[in-house]
């Protein structure tokens, strides 16, 4: 079936359809990744946004059943220059058409994704809609509403649970729409994980005795989650704390950062990041449409991290607290794994803070 995609700023960009055939509505944004589809179908960041991906041809190995960062996809849409429908690898059960349909997800395919990015890199993210040919003459009426603001409470885990029982560091993970491999790679390390809601009051995350705390990354505007920023402060000047991506920037508006939104963002798996303290910089996995800004950053924090290609801050820490963060994902999947040593460092911080109560209770 035909389909099209149709911009608030006018332009269409014809294809066809593969999995709903029904319409979508979100924000229409960029990855640049050659592979990781299904990670990216499936990262709950993803959360009300028409994901356009720039390589040419995907879905050639498939959906497998080990992949996923969450239960189901969270995007709204999904467009390729090609979608393979013969993919190949031994780990593949269903295409990508067939599971695009499975959860009702409208996707297009045969698009001129070089002209859809560009119009996106000069223009900045638009909103649109993607839906089938013979719909394109209600089109002209459609309107382009702002999209929802509560996208962390739809996104978050609705109660905890346990994902990892093992191990001689307990980590709390705040989920603001945590991937799957966040708490994965925490258990690889041999922590312990409780993943609980976004919104958990600070008792109920110090009755379970934590010895450190993750911030998840997460869909939407920062600025949209105020409601957590004394629970984030308050954890960051009790427990070592490590944020991610979305994380990353609740920590700095907690302490009195500010936030604003980017032209198009950073969605890739090639991003170089430099290291401040070492001067070495890592190939990153990035998935962000908003960052700290430079102008009022509190003289708490530091910056810690720069994104070599525009100067984006890409990480901060606190001055005096064992709290920092990193906007890019150093848990990778999909993407490079040079940033793993964070976890590292994370996990130093809640040696020491544990060896220094075991000290000071024993004078």
């Amino acid at each position: 079936m035909k389909g099209v995609l149709v911009l608030e700023n006018g332009r269409q960009f014809r294809g066809e359809l593969i999995g709903s055939s029904d319409w979508s509505y979100g924000e229409v944004v960029f990855h640049t990744g050659m592979t990781g589809y299904q990670e990216i179908l499936t990262d709950p960041s993803y959360a009300g946004q028409i994901v356009a991906m720039t390589y040419p041809l995907i879905g050639n190995y498939g959906i497998n059943e080990q992949d996923f960062e969450a239960e189901r996809p969270w995007l709204t849409g999904f467009i390729t220059g090609e979608a393979c429908d013969s993919p190949s690898h031994f780990r593949s059960k269903k295409t990508l058409h067939e599971y695009l349909a499975q959860h009702g997800i409208a996707g297009l395919t045969g698009v001129n994704t070089r002209a859809l990015v560009k119009t996106i890199r000069e223009e900045g993210s638009l909103k649109g809609y993607v839906l089938p040919e013979t719909m394109l003459a209600e089109a002209e009426r459609m309107k382009f509403p702002a999209l929802p603001r509560d996208l962390v409470k739809t996104v978050s885990a609705k109660g905890i649970r346990r994902f990892h029982d093992s191990g001689s560091l307990h980590v709390v993970l705040l989920d603001f729409g945590a991937k799957a491999n966040i708490a994965g790679s925490l258990a690889r390390l041999g922590c312990q994980v409780t993943i609980v809601p976004a919104g958990t009051a600070f008792e109920q995350i110090a009755a379970l005795q934590p010895d450190g705390i993750m911030l998840s990354n997460g869909p939407g505007d920062p600025a949209d989650c105020a409601e957590y920023l004394p629970l984030v402060k308050k954890l960051a000047e009790t427990y070592p704390l490590f944020g991610i991506c979305l994380g990353h920037q609740l920590l700095a508006l907690a302490f009195g950062a500010q936030t604003g939104k980017m032209g198009f963002g950073h969605r890739g798996s090639n991003h170089p990041v430099q290291d401040l303290q070492t001067g070495k910089v890592w190939i990153t996995s990035q998935n962000h449409g908003y960052s700290v800004q430079e102008q009022g950053l509190p003289p708490a924090l530091t910056v810690t991290h720069r994104h070599v290609n525009d100067g984006t801050i890409e990480g901060v820490a606190h001055r005096s607290l064992p709290a920092f963060s990193v906007q890019f994902h150093p848990e990778a999947c999909p993407g490079p794994q040079d940033a793993e040593y964070l976890f590292d460092r994370f996990l130093t911080g809640m040696k020491e803070r544990k060896g220094s109560q075991l000290v000071s209770s024993s004078t």
